[in-house]
């Protein structure tokens, strides 16, 4: 037997390992990962980071993390919160020029929390290219919407979609009695 014959099983084994290692750099690199739960995830600096289903929910991601987020498959951005929170950073601007879908669907504090906001954000995250990155500045927006979506458009119990809406960054008493209030109306019940 020719000791230097490669099989073609073994040889095509061999070019499938060469390609993965040529396409990995020095640079972090991330995949857009779908899960059936909601999980823990890290993208460069984002502080609060979780996906779920090809929905990445966030606190404010830098410049940086949002082209970290396109090289791992990110499509589209929703950002909740309101341009003058961020004076330093043009988002919109930056978030385009990486060729990502950019959404505002604005609100800040209960006062802002309406239906139409809410209405807006569901259906961004129904119908929006996938995967999905939703952020605001702390998590805390964020996790309201994720109440909403998750027992209205997911069909998660209030109390499964509460724990993750917490998870998530949900802290404030006002927007969690705003979203169960929204939701009651939403579902009749």
């Amino acid at each position: 037997m020719n000791r230097h014959f490669v099989s073609p099983v073994r040889n095509a084994g061999i070019v499938t390992l060469m390609i993965l290692v040529a396409g990995c750099k020095s640079e972090p690199s991330h995949t857009a990962i779908t899960t059936d739960k909601l999980e823990p995830y890290q993208c460069g600096n984002v502080a609060r980071l979780h996906t779920y289903k090809g929905i990445f929910l966030a606190s404010q991601p830098s410049a940086d993390d949002f082209a970290q987020a396109k090289n791992g498959g990110v499509k589209t951005v929703i950002n909740l919160r309101h341009a003058s929170e961020n004076k330093d950073f043009d988002e919109e601007a930056a978030v385009t020029k990486l060729g990502l879908g950019y959404h505002n669907p604005a609100w800040n504090g209960p006062d802002e929390l309406t239906d139409a906001k809410i209405d807006s954000a569901r259906e961004l995250l129904r119908t929006a290219e996938d995967p999905i990155l939703l952020h605001c500045s702390s998590a805390n927006r964020v996790g309201a919407i994720w109440l909403a979506y998750r027992v209205l458009d997911d069909g998660a119990t209030m109390d499964d979609a509460l724990a993750e809406a917490k998870i998530v960054g949900l802290k404030s008493p006002a927007y969690e009695r705003i979203i169960k209030n929204y939701i009651g109306r939403k579902s009749g019940g």
